[in-house]
């Protein structure tokens, strides 16, 4: 789709169709946003670290608005307007997205995760095979602990150091962290091309495009505005075991992955894919860590023909 179409539609369509919370408990509340199609096929795209429900591409925005998808962002805890928890385990978030299906009227879906967005969409693979169709995974964190792990990248290499200090002081460094959006606000958009410019080149290139901008800045001042302790919250539970093993995860997954990524080591990717039952891994020639984002439609085609599938294999049945 020429770029300049992409710009007007991502003012057109820059606002979600829905945007509230969901009661997960009796005590806690979890944010979410809705774009194309309140009657089409169910498919959750769950944010990187850090991010919030809105960080969803315009491309994967405009396909669900043309083929009858109903697209749903979801925040984790302590983002946005998101209520502060701490999972103990990363399967212990598809509870939560079981009482959101739920509320929404949601049997089936699929679910799509970036980055550290990844284990959440595995997890919730594991524990709901019955009602996940497909997973597709941008650039995912691997298991660092237990027989699933594999050392490295920044995960490996500063998260799970940092992950003990972190539980002890995450929530004074949340609280910075919002203060920091507040201040950032006036010069978000000169933030995002000064972190652009020291991003390899395949992000660059990416974060440099209008309607990616718009989508970034969108999700920072809209999305995660409130609060920001996910990102938190994501290194101490992925330092812990996750709760499943990867041969746990039966469903259809597929994986992207730029083979010049600098936070999630390609590698990385290589070696979940091996370990999952049905699994398929597209690399991303020259693109680094955000690339996936980039593959946004053919993602959400990916993930409307493993539907087709599951839907034939169903009428046969």
């Amino acid at each position: 789709m020429p770029r300049a179409r992409l710009s007007r539609m991502a003012i057109e369509i820059a606002r979600p169709k829905l945007e509230g919370k969901i009661a997960v408990g009796s005590d806690r509340q979890i944010g979410f946003a809705e774009f194309g199609d309140p009657q089409g096929r169910a498919i959750f795209w769950l944010h990187g670290t850090p991010g919030a429900r809105r960080q969803i591409p315009v491309e994967a925005r405009l396909y669900a608005e043309a083929n009858q998808i109903r697209l749903v962002g979801v925040d984790r805890p302590g983002i946005g307007a998101s209520t502060p928890h701490e999972y103990h385990r990363v399967i212990d978030f598809a509870d939560d997205l079981r009482t959101i299906a739920d509320t929404l009227g949601i049997d089936k879906m699929a679910v799509i995760g970036l980055s550290g967005g990844g284990p959440y969409t595995l997890g919730c693979a594991a524990a709901m095979p019955e009602r996940i169709i497909a997973v597709g995974v941008l650039g995912g964190v691997a298991p660092t602990r237990g027989a699933d792990a594999i050392g490295g990248g920044l995960m490996g290499n500063v998260g799970l150091p940092a992950a003990p200090v972190l539980e002890r002081v995450g929530a004074p460094l949340s609280r910075v962290a919002t203060g920091l959006i507040r201040l950032i606000k006036p010069v978000a958009e000169p933030v995002l091309y000064l972190y652009a410019s020291i991003s390899p080149e395949g992000d660059r290139r990416l974060l440099e495009r209008p309607e990616f901008k718009a989508m970034f800045l969108d999700d920072l001042l809209n999305g995660s505005r409130k609060q920001l302790a996910a990102p938190f919250a994501d290194v101490v539970v992925f330092a812990r075991d996750w709760g499943f093993r990867l041969d746990e995860v039966k469903v259809p997954v597929r994986w992207w992955h730029g083979d010049r990524d600098h936070i999630v080591p390609y590698a990385h990717g290589e070696h979940v894919v091996a370990m999952l039952p049905d699994a398929e891994l597209y690399s991303l020639p020259g693109e680094s860590h955000l690339g996936g984002l980039g593959e946004a439609e053919a993602i959400m085609a990916t993930m409307s023909e493993l539907w087709d599938d599951f839907q034939k294999d169903r009428n046969r049945g």
